[in-house]
């Protein structure tokens, strides 16, 4: 970035995101495409502040929700808003987990559970960032030993690429001095429409996603243990709907998430292989969003505790105003031997690769 920071898309300051945390520096940088659109990240928990796409009409907005400054980003209402999230993605029941025989305790922070790392994980750090070109951003942070109570130091990278096909490129990789567990994931709060005040209800938006099986949760959002199918439930988006037809059906799971916030099993060929997650459409504007993952599994959060709160350039996130797609291994894996394993074992790489692409219907 440079003096031409006063003609960004996204309307932000990059002195607004300047701080320092824990002797750390905070920024904001802008990736831009050849195209023109925008994405603007902060280096404080990889938090996305912005993506600038157009609608049919040419016309830009916002289509993510974040803060407009470093003091809300830190102080956000919903923690996650649009951040990185580890060492561990969802939940973890009772903050316990065996490894190597022994048994390891996290900080309870959602219900009786551990959620997203613990009291201060990933979306709560200042990580180290290296601008490599106008369309790319490298963000490095060391997780000490027993951070968070996890074992093992680990070394995490995340690349954010915005290609000139609208792409937003997500690349994960982490390495472990000891055996430890990790699951890694991006938690973009999308608002299609544009964020707003108030940001319009995500019920028309249509979506569809690529998954015969999900994961049924207990009423505190663990794992029951369970992979059931999607067919005959709420749970079935394997042909497209609008996200609200089902949202408060009459059904066991859908109470104990308080609309959708499940992990959907992805349909694989094979193990780790980069394919098609899910799409929505929304249809008031023609923004449409598909997601491609290398990861197991998508959790998909329709926003059901948001009260309103004020987020960027006056815009408000009321209640169900964005949705998410958390790629991911499944919650409570550690304490689930037959779900894919988590497990980092040194020596090894952690690699995930989880790609948003932006468009247009017509």
């Amino acid at each position: 970035m440079s003096a031409k920071d006063t003609e960004l898309l996204c309307g932000l300051n990059r002195e607004d995101f300047q701080t320092t945390v824990n002797g750390k520096q905070t920024d904001l940088f802008i990736l831009k495409n050849s195209i023109g659109n925008e994405v603007a990240i902060t280096n404080y928990g990889g938090a996305l502040v912005a993506i600038i796409v157009p609608d049919r009409d040419g016309k830009y907005a916002n289509v993510i929700q974040g803060h407009d400054n470093i003091q809300d980003v830190i102080n956000s209402p919903e923690p996650y808003l649009s951040t990185l999230i580890g060492r561990y993605g969802n939940r973890i029941a009772r903050g316990k987990f065996q490894l190597n025989g022994k048994q390891y305790t996290l900080p309870i922070n959602n219900g009786p559970n551990s959620l997203h790392g613990g009291l201060k994980g990933f979306n709560a750090k200042v990580w180290d960032a290296l601008q490599m070109n106008p369309q790319s951003l490298v963000l490095n942070y060391i997780s000490a030993y027993g951070e968070e109570g996890f074992s093992g130091e680990v070394k995490t990278t995340v690349i954010y690429t915005f290609t000139d096909d609208n792409e937003l490129v997500i690349e994960y990789m982490a390495t472990s001095n000891k055996k430890t567990i990790i699951n890694l994931t991006s938690h973009g709060f999308f608002s299609l429409a544009g964020i707003a005040n108030p940001t319009p209800t995500i019920d028309d938006l249509e979506c569809e996603i690529n998954a015969d099986f999900y994961i049924p949760i207990d009423e505190t959002s663990i794992p029951t243990g369970e992979i059931l199918k999607v067919e005959g439930t709420p749970f079935d988006f394997r042909t497209s709907k609008p996200v609200g037809r089902d949202i408060d059906a009459d059904h066991e799971q859908i109470r104990h998430g308080a609309g959708y916030d499940h992990c959907f099993v992805l349909n694989k060929k094979e193990e780790g292989e980069l394919s098609f997650a899910a799409r929505i459409v929304e249809p008031n504007s023609g923004r449409t969003m598909d997601v491609y993952t290398t990861e197991p599994g998508v959790q998909v959060y329709t926003d059901n505790w948001a009260d309103g709160y004020k987020g960027q350039h006056g815009a408000t996130f009321p209640r169900r105003s964005a949705i998410c797609f958390e790629a991911q291994h499944f919650p409570d894996s550690p304490n689930r031997p037959y779900f894919p394993s988590v497990v980092l074992r040194p020596g090894e790489q952690y690699k995930q690769k989880t790609i948003y692409r932006f468009g247009v219907q017509k």
